[in-house]
């Protein structure tokens, strides 16, 4: 009997051995395998697993699944199944392939995953697809991992250690061995990075590269953002020593080279807490009557050379960032608050789009080059504001907070009629704009004011004024004007263009469809009727209740611009030719853009377009990440500002509704929340799609996209940096 039963034990069978030698084979698809090498992978060394492997193989290879390339020797059948493409991993711990090719996405189960992470580049290979059925298929290959650092809390037992990732949709802890913990204390926010990836195990093998601190602290949440999407802090030492070694002095030698506009009256607007200025307008009346007006621009490029260390790492930055409480520049401080910012009262090295322009707004003449500036004043947006809405006030008196440093009566003067006239000029370009079909997004911004410990006081909203438009205004001419120089030229030129395609259609009728409720709709006959339809509805919705919800969804349905190499045009602001040629201290782009100017104005050949294709993908990556991390910094301050007003009851107005709950944007505030339907005690409640709403089973009640309800805060939580709401009812029905 004994020896019965261990020859039954010898002859168990190899659960799902099939399909774990296909997976093996597509994993491997260049590779052959004979049934040992199989058995190996499979830990399989018993005569029976071995006579398994080797039937298994032979009916695989008769069904025409796999080949025998050499006597033994096997491969999966060659197919035009494999694809490669970005996984898009669901919360829920399967995924998608986007395959630029393929009209569908490729569904992936979790099984099938086969250690592909979010936004991975992957090979995949697609099964047969059955009837009417979605492509599926799995994965066989990781080409490239988007990431190997992620952020999280740090768990250590006696013997490991493991880390717990959020906002990455992993669907896996990190092992972490103890030996690899550094200087991290249990449930400690760390950086870790990947190291590698047993192919039996469960879980990836990391080290704590970093110990970001205590989940919840200021310092630490905003190093995590930062840390999530690899957004570095500080500038390694060799790049500030190089940076420091510039000789920013400006030179006789070198004023010689450019056009001389010291003294062409110049000033700055800017944000009243700015501390870098890489724009200034400077104006003059010529004797014909017409205006000459210069957007002059901090000259970067005259100090970051290519392929120096400082250039390096401006592009891996590619962008400043702009969190809540700080900024992470782009350019040492050397260059961005000092060389390169365009202070009242200093001569600075700029690059200038230089236009005459008539007392109509027509553009006569243009002029770009580089140039020697001074400027004579700078204005905060409020200063500037305070002249645009007192034009009757003479003589010009500077407001009590105004940052003058010209005090010549005269200099007062001309800068107070300066302005004026600009902005006559602005309101007629932007009016211009309006008719040809530019979409006018004045989206609120939420601002916090903090204390000297970074603790929120209190929240107040940004909007775009008179002052505010007069540099957008001139901004945009510049940047219009300067891609419209290189791209109409006979010969054509690699350029930095920055576009944005038509919006799709699938999203506009979606948009159409949720702004009903309101009582809005669009024209979308074709592209000028949409354009003007979605002024109107930004029009008509300012000062509505529906307004931050309207404005996102517009936002949302827009296609996102990009830089490229190919032009197409920009949708949203009407324009054949755009670029970024204004802000080179916080932006690569605009360093490119220059760089490429001179180039052409020097009368050289063109650049390599496939070279600075891939530098505007980069570009436009690194500018996702960087709104991503700043949307984030803002949701945190939201819940950090909200966790003081846990007894305060709020309106807000219902901003969203899912199948897990209903989403509330406190109207005085915008800090948004959710309220789960397992919270709603008063009925069961039933997401109703197409009603934009949920739905009482007993009471009938509804909560519906727009509605105005009461609500409580019920949990801040900041590292997630999540806001739960307690749901206290309608308006009305609180208000009666």
């Amino acid at each position: 009997m004994a020896k019965r039963k261990k020859r039954r034990r010898n002859k168990q069978r190899i659960e799902n051995l099939t399909e774990t030698i296909l997976k093996i084979l597509r994993q491997n698809h260049s590779q052959t395998f004979n049934y040992k090498q199989i058995g190996a992978k499979l830990g399989v060394d018993d005569p029976s697993g071995r006579n398994q492997i080797i039937k298994t193989l032979k009916k695989l290879q008769v069904k025409g699944s796999i080949q025998e390339i050499e006597r033994g020797k096997y491969s999966i059948t060659s197919s035009v199944n494999y694809y490669t493409g970005i996984m898009d991993l669901t919360s829920k711990g399967d995924g998608y392939v986007v395959v630029e090719d393929l009209d569908d996405d490729i569904y992936i189960r979790h099984k099938n995953l086969n250690k592909a992470l979010h936004k991975d580049v992957v090979e995949v290979y697609v099964f047969k697809r059955r009837k009417g059925g979605r492509l599926e298929g799995e994965v066989s290959k990781i080409i490239q991992r988007k990431r190997t650092e992620f952020v999280g809390t740090i768990q250590i037992s006696e013997k490991f250690a493991f880390v717990e990732t959020t906002g990455y949709n992993m669907y896996t802890d990190i092992f972490i061995p103890k030996s690899k913990v550094g200087k991290s204390q249990n449930g400690d926010k760390v950086l870790v990075k990947i190291e590698g990836w047993e192919a039996h195990s469960e879980s990836p093998v990391g080290s704590v590269i970093k110990v970001l601190g205590k989940p919840g602290e200021h310092h630490t949440e905003i190093h995590a953002i930062l840390a999530q999407y690899g957004l570095p802090y500080e500038f390694p030492s060799e790049v500030e020593e190089y940076a420091n070694s510039i000789d920013t002095s400006i030179k006789d030698s070198e004023i010689k080279n450019r056009r001389d506009m010291r003294d062409i009256l110049t000033f700055t607007i800017d944000p009243k807490d700015a501390k870098d200025f890489d724009d200034a307008l400077s104006f003059k009346v010529l004797e014909n009557g017409n205006y000459e007006i210069g957007i002059h621009i901090a000259d970067v490029s005259h100090y970051v050379k290519p392929g120096t260390i400082l250039d390096v790492e401006a592009y891996e930055r590619a962008t400043s960032v702009y969190l809540v409480d700080r900024v992470v520049p782009m350019l040492p401080e050397i260059l961005s608050n000092n060389a390169c910012s365009l202070r009242p009262n200093e001569e600075k090295y700029t690059f200038s789009s230089i236009f005459e322009i008539s007392k109509d707004a027509e553009v006569i003449n243009k002029w770009f080059g580089r140039t020697v500036t001074y400027s004579d004043a700078r204005f905060a947006y409020e200063e500037a504001q305070h002249i645009i809405e007192n034009p009757e006030q003479q003589p010009f008196i500077i407001p009590s907070n105004i940052s003058l440093t010209a005090k010549k009566y005269e200099v007062q003067k001309d800068l107070a009629q300066a302005i004026l006239e600009m902005d006559r000029l602005a309101k007629i370009l932007r009016k211009k704009r309006m008719r040809q079909g530019a979409i006018s997004f004045d989206k609120v911004e939420v601002k916090f004011k903090l204390d000297e410990h970074n603790e929120p006081e209190g929240v107040y909203f940004k909007e775009s004024k008179d002052a505010n438009k007069l540099i957008e205004e001139f901004m945009l001419l510049a940047n219009r004007s300067v891609a419209e120089f290189i791209g109409k030229q006979k010969e054509k030129k690699a350029f930095v263009y920055r576009v944005h395609d038509e919006p799709d259609d699938e999203k506009i009728a979606q948009l159409e469809n949720i702004i009903k409720r309101f009582g809005y709709k669009l024209n979308t006959r074709d592209k000028k009727s949409t354009a003007s339809s979605l002024n109107k509805l930004l029009k008509d919705v300012q000062g509505k209740k529906e307004q931050n919800m309207v404005d996102t969804l517009a936002i949302r349905s827009m296609s996102k611009a990009v830089y490229t190499t190919n032009n197409i045009g920009h949708y949203g602001l009407a324009f054949d030719y755009y670029t970024h040629f204004t802000s080179p201290i916080r932006r690569y782009p605009d360093v490119m853009v220059h760089r490429l100017l001179q180039q052409y104005l020097d009368r050289k050949g063109s650049a390599k377009e496939e070279v600075y294709e891939e530098r505007c993908g980069h570009s436009t990556d690194m500018e996702i990440l960087a709104s991503t991390a700043e949307r984030d910094s803002i949701k945190y301050m939201q819940v950090k500002y909200m966790m003081n007003h846990q007894d305060q009851e709020f309106l807000g107005v219902i901003s969203g509704v899912t199948e897990w709950g209903i989403y509330v944007e406190i109207i005085s505030n915008k800090c948004e929340g959710m309220v789960r339907l397992n919270d709603l005690k008063d009925d069961h409640y039933r997401f109703d799609r197409d009603e934009f709403a949920v739905i009482g089973d007993q009471t009938k009640n509804m909560y519906r996209l727009g509605d105005e309800v009461y609500i409580k805060v019920k949990n801040a939580d900041l590292v997630k940096k999540h806001l739960d709401f307690h749901m206290l009812g309608h308006r009305n029905e609180i208000e009666e």
